[in-house]
């Protein structure tokens, strides 16, 4: 440390000195998630990168984040404020992953550590990371028929794992001997402790450099700064009452349609979201804590505004998200929730969307595929456990195509190479590829949904989560639905929810939606007509739905 006192300091921050700390603050976040992601064993954390990292003040405000998984940074305030609540002291890490006390779903482990200037907590550490198991009652720990969450895996409130510097071992242990993969979940632990720790001691590198007066006024000045470039553009929205439904195909214990109602009203630099009308909390495990869909309008209002204003509690301020209790979309104990995370989580997506579509026409695009498309595969011996979303396609947009297999909405993982898939799994990769005619027509195309055909080499459990199986992602102005997806088992249609027993060499099959078309197919470019049929993008007319999608149904 420096040795002058802060009281000498001059905490009156020039905008060159401020967004030097912007910027060193989120290099702080991002490299936190460089620490995990090359720390982690699991593929799903090393080469997938399903996590994510942030930065919060001592009032539990996040003030830097890597830009990595949207539906965990959304959520990740509401884990600072549990852990806040449990007296939290410098050398401590606690872990949670209760959705009814901070967490999402349970697969999601968070780590939160008290970063201290001597005795004092000056912010905190985040990291959170999907793990590729946390026990219940099938390998993952993702079953499509839990109807509770006890049935999802061992469920951690707000706990020590890291007390006063040291490893609580207990609990340590009780944790992973409910977990399948114990070594491996051991590992990815210990990498975000990792993370946690590089946190600490670059702000403490911070806090030679500036001092902790400064950085305290750092904190505040980022976060108001991101409030008022919000605030700006919400002004430039018209104001108005804004409406939307959409549904979920099933719960995951039967096929009937869940719906989604929202009113969103734009009153000048404020926006609130109310989803008064959605569905009851249902049985199956689609329910989703009301901060999975704080998450989703989040990311839904940083889509509408300006991109690049920093991302942190500033940009929420001015955005308020309500909906009734015991609703889908905030559920009571003990609802299952696995599915909510995932799937719910992007219906939300697309509903805010739709209902702003009127408000920002040529900031909202056709709608995506709409889905994760989670695929679980897990040893019956408990051996491994693979997980994965599947990309498909991008929603056309107002003057570009939509993009070819890509992430949509809450999710922004990579795919696992084939290679790793390969040496680590006994798993087989046979077909991955572009859906040709997968896409919405359009004046612009909608994305290109894929095909990932696996062949399962030893006894296993398959679970599926997916959507967009029976409803396709729609078009706009007069742009064409994009394809739904169809999930397939040795050939045959599966549910859209569903967990199986299959033999060795069984052969799983995913084909993800495409995005929807923007504007008439009648107006598009003929050289882009051309390129599409030369990539092999379009082979007809027009972009049929799938015909094998029409079985939607849910669990076994």
């Amino acid at each position: 440390m420096n040795d002058d006192t802060d009281t000498e300091r001059d905490t009156d921050i020039d905008a060159v000195t401020l967004e030097i700390l912007r910027n060193q603050l989120e290099s702080v976040a991002e490299e936190m998630g460089q620490v995990l992601i090359t720390g982690a064993y699991s593929p799903n954390i090393k080469e997938r990168q399903d996590c994510s990292t942030a930065l919060f003040d001592a009032d539990g405000r996040m003030v830097a984040q890597a830009e990595h998984i949207p539906v965990h940074l959304g959520a990740m305030p509401e884990a600072v404020d549990a852990v806040r609540d449990r007296d939290p002291r410098p050398g401590d890490v606690f872990v949670v992953n209760d959705p009814f006390a901070g967490g999402t779903h349970l697969p999601d482990v968070t780590l939160v550590s008290p970063i201290a200037e001597g005795e004092e907590i000056l912010g905190y550490a985040v990291s959170r990371a999907h793990h590729a198991d946390v026990g219940g009652m099938t390998p993952g720990s993702m079953p499509a028929g839990a109807t509770e969450i006890y049935q999802e895996g061992i469920r951690l409130p707000p706990v020590r794992l890291v007390a006063g510097g040291d490893l609580v071992e207990d609990v340590f242990d009780l944790i992973l001997a409910n977990v399948r993969n114990p070594g491996e979940r051991r590992a990815d632990v210990r990498a975000q402790i990792a993370a946690n720790e590089r946190a600490s001691d670059r702000v403490a590198d911070l806090l030679a450099e500036h001092g902790e007066a400064r950085l305290r006024e750092a904190f505040d000045r980022i976060v108001d700064y991101s409030r008022r470039r919000v605030e700006a553009e919400l002004e430039t929205l018209p104001d108005g009452t804004y409406r939307a439904r959409d549904v979920l195909e099933g719960d995951g214990v039967t096929d009937d349609d869940v719906p989604i109602e929202v009113t969103v009203t734009v009153d000048g630099a404020t926006m609130s979201v109310d989803f008064a009308g959605t569905a009851s909390q249902v049985r199956g495990n689609l329910n989703a804590p009301l901060s999975v869909a704080k998450s989703a309008v989040y990311f839904v209002v940083r889509s509408v505004t300006d991109p690049e204003i920093p991302p942190n509690d500033g940009c929420y301020q001015p955005v308020t998200v309500t909906a009734p209790e015991g609703s889908l979309l905030n559920p009571t104990p003990p609802a299952a929730v696995v599915g909510g995370n995932v799937e719910t989580s992007q219906r939300v997506t697309d509903v805010v969307f739709a209902a702003l579509a009127d408000a920002a026409p040529d900031r909202v695009t056709a709608q995506g595929q709409g889905t994760m498309n989670n695929l679980i595969v897990g040893g019956r011996d408990a051996e491994f456990t693979y997980y994965e979303t599947i990309a498909g396609g991008g929603g056309a947009r107002a003057a570009k195509d939509g993009m070819d297999g890509v992430q949509v909405g809450m999710t922004n993982t990579l795919n696992t190479p084939i290679e790793s898939l390969e040496s680590e799994y006994p798993m087989r990769v046979e077909r991955y590829a572009f859906r040709p005619d997968s896409g919405g027509a359009g004046e612009f195309r909608g994305g290109l949904g894929l095909e990932r055909e696996l062949v399962v080499e030893t006894d296993a459990t398959v679970s599926l989560l997916t959507e967009r199986r029976r409803h396709a992602p729609k078009g706009v102005e007069g742009g064409g639905d994009g394809a739904t997806g169809a999930n397939l088992i040795d050939g045959e249609s599966v549910p859209a929810k569903t967990t199986v027993d299959v033999d060795a060499g069984a052969r799983v099959t995913i084909r993800t939606p495409g995005g929807g078309g923007f504007g008439d197919p009648a107006d598009r470019d003929p050289d882009a007509v051309a390129a599409d049929r030369a990539d092999g993008k379009v082979t007809g007319e027009d972009a049929p739905a799938d015909d094998d999608a029409d079985d939607g149904g849910s669990s076994r």
